[in-house]
């Protein structure tokens, strides 16, 4: 069982893979802005063998799980199977997936996604499909809505029905990993995976959840940005074997500097008590 005092309602699960800073950063921002015994964290560790493995190994506070590395898996599915060990030792009424660049802001983050899924039993999940630092201008981003309603006018003319259109056909929204909560019992009771169909972790649940008759709740970005910051590919942008381009990088480092200073992050990474 993960280790949490008495009363804790939630089980935070943050799978790891080489981000020493954030790592240590995103559980002491949970540290500071949760009050004591509300949450358990059981951190899956997919064969870092760095800074931050040792890290996680120092903490009395949290549950680890070290998972070997397993040859050709694809980092999405090492991602979601990781999430599915964590889920495995969960003994709370609700679980919460998180990723290691998913930084808490304050202490009104719990409620906010607890809130929904509290009031109606027929609500599976609660999270969101985008939560990252937004970079493009507002001119570009009016442009791709034109775009889009444009693809959404003409693709089905030509017989190719919706495309990869986000938000349509097998492009479907869906509650993703970076924060994520769902009701622990009834995905164990009905044998759900984040892992499920080696896809996206959690995309394939979405769908069987909505298939067994729940709801699943998208919260407003911009409400729950006021409580929790995504920075969004920072695994892929800190790890070079996960390739990219020296542009996907670049950005990927200013997004990363931005969600630093937003957190106050010098302060906090100085903070070594937070991690007692």
């Amino acid at each position: 069982m993960s280790r949490a005092l008495a009363g804790a309602s939630v089980t935070v699960l943050l799978p790891n893979y080489r981000t020493p800073e954030l790592t240590r950063l995103c559980l002491r921002l949970l540290r500071k802005h949760t009050p004591p015994g509300r949450i358990a964290v059981v951190a899956i560790d997919n064969d870092s063998g760095d800074e931050s493995t040792a890290y996680l190994r120092s903490l009395g506070w949290i549950t680890l799980i070290e998972r070997p590395r397993v040859a050709g898996e694809k980092p999405w599915v090492a991602h979601a199977r990781a999430l599915d060990l964590g889920l495995g030792r969960a003994a709370t009424p609700y679980v919460l997936s998180i990723h290691t660049d998913t930084l808490v802001r304050d202490p009104g983050w719990l409620d906010c996604l607890l809130d929904p899924i509290a009031a109606d039993a027929k609500v599976a999940g609660v999270g969101s499909w985008k939560l990252e630092i937004e970079e493009r201008p507002r001119w570009r981003r009016a442009l791709k809505g034109i775009e889009r309603r444009a693809q959404l006018a003409v693709l089905p003319l030509l017989g190719k029905g919706h495309g990869k259109i986000e938000g349509h056909g097998e492009n479907y929204l869906y509650l993703r990993s970076h924060c994520a909560l769902y009701r622990t019992e009834l995905l164990k009771r009905h044998g759900l995976s984040f892992a499920e169909g080696e896809l996206p972790a959690g995309k394939a649940m979405h769908r069987r959840l909505e298939d067994l008759g729940y709801r699943l709740v998208f919260l407003d970005p911009a409400a729950l940005g006021r409580h929790v910051l995504h920075v969004n590919n920072a695994t892929m942008v800190l790890n070079r074997e996960f390739g990219g381009t020296r542009r996907f990088r670049d950005r990927g480092m200013r997004r990363i500097a931005h969600a630093l200073d937003a957190v106050d992050a010098r302060a906090v990474l100085a903070d070594a008590a937070l991690d007692r």
